[in-house]
Protein backbone atom coordinates (compact mmCIF):
# COMPACT_ATOMS: atom_id res chain seq x y z
CA UNK A 1 0.00 0.00 0.00
CA UNK A 2 0.71 3.61 -0.87
CA UNK A 3 -0.03 7.06 0.65
CA UNK A 4 -0.67 9.82 -1.94
CA UNK A 5 1.07 13.16 -1.42
CA UNK A 6 -0.96 14.96 -3.70
CA UNK A 7 -3.68 16.24 -1.56
CA UNK A 8 -0.99 17.53 0.58
CA UNK A 9 1.33 19.33 -2.45
CA UNK A 10 -2.10 20.41 -4.17
CA UNK A 11 -3.30 22.09 -0.60
CA UNK A 12 0.73 23.58 -0.26
CA UNK A 13 0.56 24.50 -3.95
CA UNK A 14 -2.64 26.81 -2.90
CA UNK A 15 -1.21 28.32 0.38
CA UNK A 16 1.93 29.48 -1.70
CA UNK A 17 -0.18 30.60 -4.50
CA UNK A 18 -2.21 32.75 -1.60
CA UNK A 19 0.91 33.84 -0.34
CA UNK A 20 2.65 34.85 -3.17
CA UNK A 21 -0.69 37.12 -4.11
CA UNK A 22 -0.39 38.94 -0.77
CA UNK A 23 3.46 39.57 -0.70
CA UNK A 24 2.90 41.84 -4.16
CA UNK A 25 0.97 43.89 -2.47
CA UNK A 26 3.00 44.68 -0.35
CA UNK A 27 4.55 47.99 -1.77
CA UNK A 28 7.97 48.66 -2.73
CA UNK A 29 8.97 52.22 -3.80
CA UNK A 30 8.62 50.92 -7.46
CA UNK A 31 5.08 51.55 -9.57
CA UNK A 32 3.24 47.73 -10.03
CA UNK A 33 -0.05 46.81 -11.43
CA UNK A 34 -0.27 44.87 -8.21
CA UNK A 35 -0.17 47.57 -6.23
CA UNK A 36 -3.96 47.54 -7.16
CA UNK A 37 -4.96 44.62 -6.95
CA UNK A 38 -6.83 45.34 -3.40
CA UNK A 39 -9.10 47.62 -5.06
CA UNK A 40 -12.61 46.91 -5.57
CA UNK A 41 -14.88 49.26 -7.59
CA UNK A 42 -18.56 50.14 -7.75
CA UNK A 43 -19.83 49.41 -11.31
CA UNK A 44 -22.65 48.56 -13.25
CA UNK A 45 -24.74 47.54 -9.53
CA UNK A 46 -21.83 45.22 -8.25
CA UNK A 47 -18.36 44.91 -7.12
CA UNK A 48 -15.65 44.34 -9.55
CA UNK A 49 -11.60 44.45 -9.32
CA UNK A 50 -10.42 47.23 -11.00
CA UNK A 51 -8.66 45.00 -13.42
CA UNK A 52 -12.11 43.88 -14.51
CA UNK A 53 -12.80 47.57 -15.08
CA UNK A 54 -9.74 49.33 -16.56
CA UNK A 55 -6.68 48.39 -17.91
CA UNK A 56 -3.76 49.43 -15.12
CA UNK A 57 -0.35 50.24 -16.92
CA UNK A 58 3.15 51.18 -15.13
CA UNK A 59 4.98 53.61 -17.63
CA UNK A 60 7.70 53.77 -15.13
CA UNK A 61 8.90 53.28 -11.32
CA UNK A 62 7.13 56.35 -10.06
CA UNK A 63 3.75 56.24 -11.97
CA UNK A 64 0.74 53.99 -12.66
CA UNK A 65 -1.89 54.72 -15.17
CA UNK A 66 -5.87 53.93 -15.41
CA UNK A 67 -7.59 53.77 -18.30
CA UNK A 68 -11.31 52.57 -17.26
CA UNK A 69 -12.70 50.77 -20.32
CA UNK A 70 -16.22 52.79 -20.17
CA UNK A 71 -15.48 56.32 -19.58
CA UNK A 72 -18.93 56.48 -17.70
CA UNK A 73 -16.87 54.72 -14.38
CA UNK A 74 -13.81 56.96 -14.12
CA UNK A 75 -15.27 58.67 -11.06
CA UNK A 76 -16.27 55.37 -9.53
CA UNK A 77 -12.50 53.90 -10.53
CA UNK A 78 -11.39 57.25 -8.49
CA UNK A 79 -13.26 57.09 -5.74
CA UNK A 80 -12.37 53.28 -5.06
CA UNK A 81 -8.23 54.19 -5.29
CA UNK A 82 -8.52 57.05 -2.71
CA UNK A 83 -10.36 54.96 -0.46
CA UNK A 84 -8.18 51.97 -0.83
CA UNK A 85 -6.55 52.62 2.33
CA UNK A 86 -2.87 52.47 -0.05
CA UNK A 87 -1.99 56.28 0.46
CA UNK A 88 -2.60 56.80 -3.02
CA UNK A 89 -3.95 60.44 -4.62
CA UNK A 90 -5.16 59.39 -7.63
CA UNK A 91 -5.39 62.39 -10.26
CA UNK A 92 -8.23 62.56 -13.33
CA UNK A 93 -6.48 63.74 -16.81
CA UNK A 94 -8.95 63.68 -19.33
CA UNK A 95 -9.89 59.98 -19.84
CA UNK A 96 -7.33 58.22 -17.76
CA UNK A 97 -6.05 58.27 -13.87
CA UNK A 98 -2.91 59.29 -13.20
CA UNK A 99 -1.46 57.62 -10.00
CA UNK A 100 2.02 59.08 -8.43
CA UNK A 101 3.78 56.26 -6.40
CA UNK A 102 5.80 58.20 -3.85
CA UNK A 103 9.04 56.56 -3.02
CA UNK A 104 8.94 55.35 0.98
CA UNK A 105 10.33 56.53 3.81
CA UNK A 106 12.88 54.76 5.95
CA UNK A 107 9.86 54.51 8.80
CA UNK A 108 7.73 53.26 6.17
CA UNK A 109 9.96 50.38 5.22
CA UNK A 110 10.22 49.14 8.05
CA UNK A 111 6.51 48.86 8.97
CA UNK A 112 6.28 47.09 5.55
CA UNK A 113 8.83 44.45 6.47
CA UNK A 114 7.37 43.77 9.42
CA UNK A 115 3.85 43.38 7.75
CA UNK A 116 6.24 41.15 5.31
CA UNK A 117 7.08 38.64 8.45
CA UNK A 118 3.33 38.46 9.62
CA UNK A 119 2.63 37.28 6.27
CA UNK A 120 5.05 34.85 5.81
CA UNK A 121 4.53 33.73 9.48
CA UNK A 122 0.58 33.14 8.19
CA UNK A 123 2.01 31.06 5.48
CA UNK A 124 3.99 29.18 7.55
CA UNK A 125 1.24 28.59 9.92
CA UNK A 126 -0.98 27.44 7.10
CA UNK A 127 1.19 25.21 5.83
CA UNK A 128 2.07 23.90 9.14
CA UNK A 129 -1.89 23.26 9.37
CA UNK A 130 -1.45 21.29 6.11
CA UNK A 131 0.77 19.05 7.34
CA UNK A 132 -0.92 18.26 10.93
CA UNK A 133 -3.77 17.10 8.72
CA UNK A 134 -2.11 14.94 6.59
CA UNK A 135 -0.09 13.69 9.47
CA UNK A 136 -3.68 12.66 11.35
CA UNK A 137 -4.12 10.89 7.69
CA UNK A 138 -1.12 8.83 7.62
CA UNK A 139 -1.48 7.66 11.20
CA UNK A 140 -4.86 6.74 10.96
CA UNK A 141 -3.72 3.80 8.33
CA UNK A 142 -2.01 2.14 11.70
CA UNK A 143 -5.23 0.44 12.03
CA UNK A 144 -5.22 -0.74 7.88
CA UNK A 145 -3.94 -4.05 7.45
CA UNK A 146 -1.06 -4.15 5.20
CA UNK A 147 0.27 -1.30 6.44
CA UNK A 148 3.48 -1.45 8.71
CA UNK A 149 4.88 0.93 11.32
CA UNK A 150 7.79 1.18 9.32
CA UNK A 151 5.72 2.43 6.11
CA UNK A 152 4.57 4.86 7.84
CA UNK A 153 7.21 6.72 9.82
CA UNK A 154 8.73 6.80 6.49
CA UNK A 155 5.53 8.83 5.46
CA UNK A 156 5.95 10.74 8.02
CA UNK A 157 9.65 11.59 7.67
CA UNK A 158 8.56 12.62 3.83
CA UNK A 159 6.10 14.78 4.61
CA UNK A 160 8.50 16.43 7.11
CA UNK A 161 10.77 16.54 4.33
CA UNK A 162 8.24 18.32 1.81
CA UNK A 163 6.95 20.46 5.04
CA UNK A 164 10.62 21.73 5.78
CA UNK A 165 10.96 22.55 1.50
CA UNK A 166 7.74 24.28 1.54
CA UNK A 167 8.66 26.48 4.64
CA UNK A 168 12.84 27.21 3.47
CA UNK A 169 10.55 28.57 0.03
CA UNK A 170 8.45 30.87 2.06
CA UNK A 171 12.06 32.08 4.03
CA UNK A 172 13.71 32.47 0.49
CA UNK A 173 10.73 34.98 -0.46
CA UNK A 174 10.74 36.42 2.82
CA UNK A 175 14.85 37.39 2.88
CA UNK A 176 13.86 38.45 -1.42
CA UNK A 177 10.87 40.82 -0.90
CA UNK A 178 12.94 42.08 2.54
CA UNK A 179 15.96 43.69 0.36
CA UNK A 180 13.45 44.56 -2.12
CA UNK A 181 11.59 46.84 0.54
CA UNK A 182 14.63 48.02 1.84
CA UNK A 183 16.42 49.43 -1.56
CA UNK A 184 15.98 52.49 -2.14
Amino acid sequence: MMFSFADFDQKVDKAKVHLRQDLSTLRTGRATTQLLDPVVVEAYGTQLKIHEVANVSAPDAHMLIVTPWDKSLLANVEKAIASAGLNLSPVVDGQVIRIVVPALTEERRKELVKVLHQKIEAGRVMIRTIRTDTKKDIEQMKSESGVSEDQIKAWIEQLETKTKAALAELDTWASEKEAELMTI
